[in-house]
């Protein structure tokens, strides 16, 4: 078992600990009744005169973490902070009594207190608490980083990310705003007669999407299986069943790589509508999209990455080969062998792979030449059918499906297709992911046969999208790593 080793001023905390005992006092508190927050005492009281204040004498209780402390004889100040913000107390000898000063004077940063008191203005204009009565409620052991700086480390900031949130006023302002963003989605989607449901996050059968799954063993079953990557087979299930619009916000896992957007464990809204397609699918995204962004921020306008992008509903629509065209003059719309295709991705620089058919070189290209472009809301629709394995073919052309993906400032957000119903058809491209998976794609689909049965028994037209929440959170919050948007991401190894 691993020494615990402490600090000088972690052994004088400890030492303020027994003098807490010895005083009869619990060093880590009892209930605390409080009975109001520092933004409901901003929202109450900051327009009130002093005079009114001094008048009214409001009373609160109130609970949090020293934060700030300045002492003078026998006057305290101290900053307290709680859930919502921090707020000023003023802590006087002659009204909390001798014994109880003391406590003040022996508190250290950190520390976690109660306080009854009244509300009043300074001399200076700034809301203050008045105390009344002080209670101690938590001894806290360890000191908080040097205030003006907080963690300095970001690897730091992540791995005690409840340090990060005493100190890092943006890290819990982002805390909280993720929520609302969650909640601004459901509330959008139930108005408009979605349900919300739940699948399994253990899976059988790898598929939904391409990705690199992580394994566990079902020890009742003696058999492996995989966390989801997506829940869309099982969502579309229940649009076989008749449950007509569907939607589910949760956890996927893909083990894959960590970078600014990437985590292997993330969240996923993923939307289902019957008698949909991919236009009401669009016009769906943009609509939770535009939501969120009114509902948490109050304007439809983001600052991120450096460009002031709207979020109105709007958003241009362009085929995939037509922004390949715009940006490199090579028309995939045109028949073109796959020997032809081969040839300008060798002259524009891309590595064909054994696996690779004319739909892989299409998206190669777009990948390296397009994706990264893109600074305006865009849904870029008409995938090849090869890296869409369960959207319908264009009736037009069936080298390519009725797919889209969403991109912002170079990343994408969402991804969407018209519903691929035809079971021989879907079985068919199962059959092929198959085949690729032994050519070395480790991220292919594997044939569900009970999908292919559910389909037998009519999946309606259907619109179907899913979406990256933390991404749109990050969207919503300016942030630009990924890490900044989940409480507790995974990390490496120090």
């Amino acid at each position: 078992m691993e020494e615990r080793k402490f600090t000088d001023q972690e052994l004088v905390r400890r030492q303020k600990l027994q003098e807490l005992k010895d005083l009869g006092i619990d060093p880590f508190g009892q209930r605390f009744d409080v009975t109001a927050y520092t933004s409901d005492i901003r929202k109450n009281y900051s327009d009130k005169t002093a005079e009114e204040l001094e008048e009214s004498k409001p009373a609160v209780s109130i609970a949090g973490r020293i934060v700030a402390k300045r002492r003078k004889g026998k006057v305290c100040f101290m900053n307290l902070l709680d859930r919502d913000g921090k707020i000023q107390l003023y802590i006087k000898k002659d009204t909390v009594g001798e014994d109880v000063y003391e406590l003040v004077k022996k508190s250290d940063l950190g520390d976690i207190i109660g306080i009854d008191g009244e509300v009043f203005m300074t001399h200076t204009g700034e809301l203050t608490v008045r105390v009344e009565k002080y209670t101690h409620l938590t001894k806290a052991l360890r000191p908080l980083p040097e205030k003006f700086h907080g963690l300095t480390d970001t690897e730091e900031r992540f791995r005690r990310r409840y340090v990060d949130l005493i100190m890092n006023d943006e890290a819990r302002k982002v805390a909280f705003m993720r929520p609302k963003i969650v909640r601004s989605i459901q509330h959008y989607l139930d108005d408009k007669g979605y349900t919300e449901v739940e699948t399994p996050i253990m899976n059988s059968i790898l598929g939904g999407a391409a990705a690199k799954p992580f394994i566990t063993h079902f020890n009742a079953l003696d058999k492996d299986f995989y966390l989801r990557i997506a829940t869309e087979l099982n969502l579309k299930r229940l649009i076989v069943g008749g449950m007509d619009a569907v939607y589910e916000i949760g956890r996927l896992f893909r083990n894959e790589g960590m970078d600014r957007t990437h985590n292997p464990e993330f969240t996923t809204i993923e939307v289902y509508k019957a008698f949909s397609d991919l236009e009401g699918m669009m016009d769906l995204t943009e609509g939770i999209i535009a939501n969120a962004a009114m509902t948490v921020n109050g304007t439809y306008d983001v600052e991120y990455k450096g460009h002031s992008i709207s979020l109105a509903p709007g958003f241009k629509r362009i085929s995939m080969v037509d922004a390949i065209k715009e940006k490199t003059g090579v028309d995939f719309g045109e028949q073109k062998t796959f020997e032809e295709a081969k040839k300008l991705a060798e002259e524009h620089g891309i590595e064909v792979e054994p696996h690779f058919a004319y739909g892989h070189i299409v998206n190669a290209f777009f990948e390296k030449y397009v994706e990264e472009t893109i600074v305006e809301p865009t849904f870029v629709y008409g995938h090849p059918i090869e890296i869409s394995p369960l959207a319908k073919k264009n009736l037009q052309d069936p080298r390519f499906t009725q797919r889209f993906e969403l991109f912002i400032c170079g990343n994408e957000y969402a991804n969407a297709f018209t519903e691929l119903n035809d079971p021989d058809d879907q079985y068919e491209r199962f059959a092929n992911q198959l085949k690729e998976k032994e050519l070395g794609n480790d991220e292919a689909n594997e044939m569900d046969m009970d999908y292919v049965e559910a389909l037998e028994y009519g999946l309606p037209p259907t619109g179907g999208m899913g979406m990256g929440i933390d991404r749109l959170v990050m969207l919503l919050t300016g942030q630009e790593t990924i890490r900044e948007v989940i409480l507790f991401p995974h990390m490496k190894n120090k």
